[in-house]
């Protein structure tokens, strides 16, 4: 099996995923997933596709990732590594489906309107 590549987004956060046959290994930005992602949320975000798909320990992962915050981040390096199990074996994608891996989350920050404080919010108004 040679490199499989995929991208995943989330918010302003890019995920370029590179998944190769291997130990495990996985790599972000030239760092350890446990130093990257320091908490077990995030940690458990990322490994997902393989949990589900009981993979773990199979692959070695290469990520670049930038943007975003580190929850966007880690759910963009989700949705890619959920884009490769996929084209690795067409059966993941029955399991990674209904847990919605597979969907492109579309909510965008709104953005701030001109006459406005923020993108919702207004100046306060005043009668008198």
């Amino acid at each position: 099996m040679e490199t499989i590549h995929k991208i995943g987004r989330r918010k302003t956060a890019v995920a370029r995923v590179y998944v190769s046959k291997g130990k495990g290994n996985i790599t972000i930005n030239d760092r350890d997933l446990n130093v990257y992602f320091p908490t077990a949320t995030l940690q458990y975000k990322v490994k997902q596709p393989f949990t589900l798909t009981d993979t773990e320990g199979d692959y070695d992962v290469k990520v670049n990732v930038f943007g975003g915050g580190i929850t966007g981040q880690a759910e963009a390096v989700r949705l890619a590594l959920s884009r490769v199990m996929c084209e690795i074996d067409a059966e993941n994608r029955l399991v990674l489906k209904p847990e919605g891996l597979l969907t492109r989350d579309p909510r965008m920050v709104e953005r701030k309107k001109f006459g406005q404080k923020k993108a919702r919010k207004k100046f306060q108004f005043s009668k008198r």
